[in-house]
């Protein structure tokens, strides 16, 4: 595959292994990206992961702000395919009917379900059981296209954002290079998703990391690991954001939910079912850190005058 013309769209951590694995095994000619952010208190102008990838490769690189208005760049390198995953835009049709092999999407969900942004914080907040990669040709909708190859993922008990993110990474690099072969060929197989199955992982906004402690301690669980370790579920301890990285539940159906749980070496918070208790968490404007350590630098009377919302 070495003679295909690959342009390599995507932005984050996620899309490296795919771009990775492009470069060892076909041609990349070119990769555009989002254009580099200023991130931090300080601001400091920041590549993309995939910018940094490819620069370390010496391949040339497109950020245009507007990929619909500014794309002229990418028609230019006569791209045999293009390859995208989590890149961040729309792509227009101008683009989407050059390449003779077509746009190809690497989406970390099994299409229908989750399209969207965010589709691994989902599948973990909603308690599934199983996500997985698609590989799917696109079209001008989100994530709507027709579904080259699918391989599933069996969610464990201690995954959360951070490891199915790394694992489904690595999954739709490897799926990619093993599909692509069918693809040039043109003996891929090219499946309508169903759209009475269509769910949607919007991206994920402030409000969804607020803790409801009127939820079940399941719920609530899902949620932590859900934006574990980022963007992270919170609560306000009086006017004091904490985040929790960590937590346990204990079944107790007298607990009443936000009510506060304190012992020596355990802080609980009461939730639909029973009692949540906190391992690992981060104080606004402090380190994180586990809750006993946080507990022996409270004072615990004043503690349990506070209260959780």
């Amino acid at each position: 595959m070495k003679d295909v013309r690959v342009v390599f769209m995507g932005t984050p951590d996620f899309a490296v292994p795919v771009l990775q694995e492009l470069i060892k095994n076909t041609t990349v000619v070119l990769v555009v990206t989002q254009p580099d952010k200023c991130v931090g208190r300080k601001q400091i102008v920041t590549k993309t992961p995939v910018k940094v990838e490819a620069e370390k490769n010496a391949i040339s690189v497109f950020q245009p702000t507007k990929i619909k208005e500014d794309y002229q760049k990418i028609l230019d390198v006569h791209p045999d395919i293009i390859i995208t995953c989590a890149y961040g835009q729309i792509i227009p049709k101008s683009i989407l009917d050059y390449p003779k092999y077509g746009c190809i999407n690497v989406h970390a969900s099994l299409l229908p379900k989750y399209r969207g942004g965010a589709p691994i914080h989902h599948c973990l907040i909603n308690g599934d059981e199983k996500t997985g990669i698609t590989i799917m040709y696109m079209d001008e909708a989100m994530d709507s296209g027709d579904i080259i190859e699918q391989e599933e993922y069996t969610i464990t008990s201690v995954d959360n954002v951070g490891t199915l993110h790394e694992k489904l990474s690595l999954m739709g690099a490897q799926l990619l290079i093993k599909t692509l072969p069918s693809i040039i060929a043109g003996t891929n197989k090219r499946i309508k998703q169903d759209i009475n199955k269509v769910t949607y992982a919007y991206n994920i906004k402030r409000e969804d990391e607020k803790i409801d402690f009127q939820k079940t301690g399941e719920q609530i669980l899902n949620q932590i690991r859900g934006l574990n370790p980022w963007p992270v579920a919170n609560f306000l301890l009086d006017t004091v954001e904490i985040k929790v990285f960590e937590a346990h539940f204990k079944e107790d159906h007298m607990a009443k939910p936000y009510q506060l749980y304190i012992s020596k070496k355990e802080m609980g918070i009461g939730c639909k079912d029973g009692i949540l208790y906190l391992e690992s968490i981060k104080p606004f404007g402090k380190n994180k850190m586990d809750i006993v350590s946080y507990l022996n630098g409270c004072n615990q009377e004043e503690l349990k005058k506070k209260k959780v919302s």
